[in-house]
Order: C-alpha cells, then structure tokens, then sequence
C-alpha cells in the first residue's frame, strides 16, 4: 500500500470522527422536550359517539399544548361501534351517549367505569319549504306519532294547532334517521319512550331500534346532510352538529307546557333543574343536601351535589330527559367515557395509562371551557368531583394510575 493511499485513508476517517463528534455536540445542545417527543410519543385511540365529536376534537387539537408527547386519535364511528371496539379492546377508550347495558357490560373481559364528559343535547331538525329556519312548535307526542308514521303530512291539523301563524305545506314527511348504532338515538328514543306510551310499547329505547317509517344515514353528520338536502325532511341530531350546518330546527314543548328553544342555557337549566329536583325522567340522579353554590375549574354554578352511582356500577338508569323546571330543553344527555377499571386490559404500559388518565383529567377539568363555544354544557362541578373519585379509582396490573 503506497502512502497516498495511506494518507486520504486516515482523511477519511478524521472526517467521519468529525461529522460523529459533530452529531453527539448537536444531540446535546437540542432542547429536551424535542428529545422526548421524538423518544416518548404516545397516541391514544378512541373510538364511539358521534354525539361529541366536535368537544373531542378540539381536545384532540388542544391538548398537546398541555403535554406534546401525546398524539389523541377519535374514530367517530356512533356510540354502538365504540362500545363493540372498547370491548374487543382495540380501543384505549371508547365513547358513548348511552351508558353500557347489562348485556354489554357482561359481555366485556373486565369491568369498567362511565365517566361523563360533557352534557349537549338533540334536536329535531327539518327542512320544510316556506317555514322559517327555526321555531316550528312540536310536542312530544306529535313528534312520536310522525316517527310512528301516524301523521304524515306536515300541514297535518295536529301540527297546525301548534302553528296557528304558519303555512304550512300540504307536502309528505320524509323521517330521517341514525342507520348505525348510536348514542343520539338512545337518547332521542328514551325521550320518546318517556313522552309516548305507544312508542314505548311499539318501538322503545336504545342505540338501535327497529324504525317504522325513514331513511337512515350514519352519524349526526348523515343525519344531518339528510335533512338539509332532502326538502321536507325532519331528523334528530345533537345541537353543535344543527349550529354547525345551519339546520333549522324545532321549539319543544317541555314539561311544564312551554316550547323551548335548544340552547346552551336551556341545556343547562335541564341539568341545573334534575340536579335540584332529583332528576328528569327515568332517572336515578338524586339531591344531596350539599347545596353549596361552589364553582369548578371551568366557573360552571354547582348547584347541588348529584348522587350518581359510582364510576364501577351500573348507569343503565340514569337520564336527563323531559325533566322539570319552566325553562328546560327536554332532551338533554350526559356523555360518557369508557374505560376499564385496570387498564392493563387493553393496555401494555403504565406509561401509556397513565398518558390515558392525565388527559382525561385534563378533559374533565380544563377541556371543559371549550364546551361553551360548542355548544356543550360544561360538567357542573359535582359531577367532576365524582369522575375525579372514578379516575383515582383506576389501575394498571393492581397498581394505582393517578398521579398525586
């Protein structure tokens, strides 16, 4: 080997020593939190309700503000999809707006807790020539007997008697609704159900129902492009997905005989009025004697305490339709968070547990002052008291999860 050759081999090597010590000087001076991101990052997947999908969302875009080393990532696939992938546990949380039947929860591989995150509520939404963009008056009853297909025409003399001040077209109802397993029908059927004895005994409550009359599309977002591409139309879908697409939308009679318009105040005054009163229909939500007036981290009133079941038992009962109170919305819902009671179910790290656990405190508490501007009420504080009681609750492989 002749010395040339010697010589741009050792350049070679005092080059690649270099750019390596380089390297190693450039590793050093990065910030810390750009290594851990690039080390450390999480994702969270969940999947389910459609109900809460624009709450969800935003928290999604949100929280890494909070903590950039986790990614949240929603399915927004109906509440029925979400309880099937939270069970077959290819989910890390799953979400609903109705809470878990018996049959769902003995079906699962462990036990798991309900934790309400928001509070919204569904409306009926249409599409009628030559009647304003909102303010049609419906009752309970009417509003079953066009779903049963009993009244089928919108100049109909029942609506009419409602509408003494409108024209109302002499056109066929078309009914839409959810095609998918969901939440929002749960909680649109148990109004029904509470409001009409023959819809109670014919068609019932739950996240599917055997239709009497309709078109069905998948999601609040089907629904909702339904209603407003198809003249004459009337459907339910959750308030923010109505505000959002400018659907127009119906006053509802409520129990005590006013028609109410769906709002974030009305929202708000159905839960303030079943905290207070023990609840609205079908409902085991009760009055504690804590009426302490405080105020939670978001500055929602709390009226009272609400003496839910715990987050391991059984929600099955609990609803926050056709309550009482002069200026209630009657049909409002809370929405739930599914998770398993240890994680180590469907989840291979305690870092990742706790990742889960973190945000959803973050949820509950902070992530709640985006819910106004959606259209969501925020959780009265009681009710975060009592999820944080849920999330202390939780393990992984037996170990405590929160963080104190």
């Amino acid at each position: 080997m002749n010395a040339n050759m010697i010589y741009v081999t050792t350049a070679v090597l005092a080059a690649i020593m270099l750019v390596a010590h380089s390297t190693s000087i450039f590793a050093q001076v990065q910030p810390p939190s750009q290594l851990s991101q690039q080390q450390g990052q999480i994702t969270i997947n969940g999947a389910g309700a459609t109900f809460p999908f624009p709450l969800i969302d935003t928290w999604r875009v949100e929280y890494p503000n909070v903590n950039p080393n986790v990614n949240i990532n929603y399915q927004s696939i109906g509440s029925g999809g979400g309880v099937k992938q939270f069970t077959e546990r290819t989910v890390d949380f799953g979400a609903s707006d109705a809470p878990l039947t018996e049959s769902e929860t003995q079906a699962l591989p462990a036990p798991a807790v309900h934790i309400p995150e928001t509070i919204g509520s569904v409306v009926a939404a249409y599409n009628i020539n030559g009647v304003p963009e909102k303010g049609l008056k419906l009752t309970g009853p009417v509003l079953a007997d066009i779903f049963l297909g009993g009244i089928t025409t919108w100049n109909d003399p029942r609506i009419q008697e409602l509408n003494p001040d409108l024209t109302l077209p002499s056109e066929n109802i078309i009914v839409a609704h959810r095609s998918d397993g969901s939440g929002t029908t749960f909680v649109w059927t148990s109004y029904l159900s509470a409001i009409s004895p023959e819809w109670s005994e014919t068609v019932g409550a739950g996240k599917s129902v055997e239709w009497p009359v309709g078109l069905g599309a998948p999601g609040n977002e089907g629904v909702a492009n339904t209603i407003t591409s198809t003249p004459n139309s009337i459907g339910y879908v959750e308030l923010a997905y109505a505000l959002t697409t400018d659907t127009d939308y119906a006053y509802i009679q409520n129990m005590e005989g006013n028609f109410v318009e769906p709002s974030l105040n009305s929202t708000q005054a159905a839960v303030e009025a079943a905290v207070l009163s023990g609840g609205g229909t079908s409902t085991n939500a009760t009055t504690s004697n804590n009426s302490t007036g405080t105020t939670n981290t978001t500055g929602t009133q709390n009226m009272t305490s609400i003496n839910l079941p715990a987050g391991s038992e059984s929600w099955e009962d609990v609803a926050l339709v056709n309550g009482p109170g002069a200026n209630s919305y009657p049909i409002a819902s809370f929405s739930y968070l599914l998770l398993y009671q240890d994680l180590s179910t469907n989840i291979d790290s305690m870092e990742k547990a706790r990742a889960l656990v973190d945000f959803i405190q973050w949820a509950i508490t902070d992530g709640q002052e985006f819910a106004d501007e959606l259209s969501y009420v925020p959780l009265p504080g009681s009710v975060v008291q009592h999820n944080m009681q849920t999330l202390e609750s939780l393990t992984f492989q037996g170990q405590p999860v929160l963080q104190q």
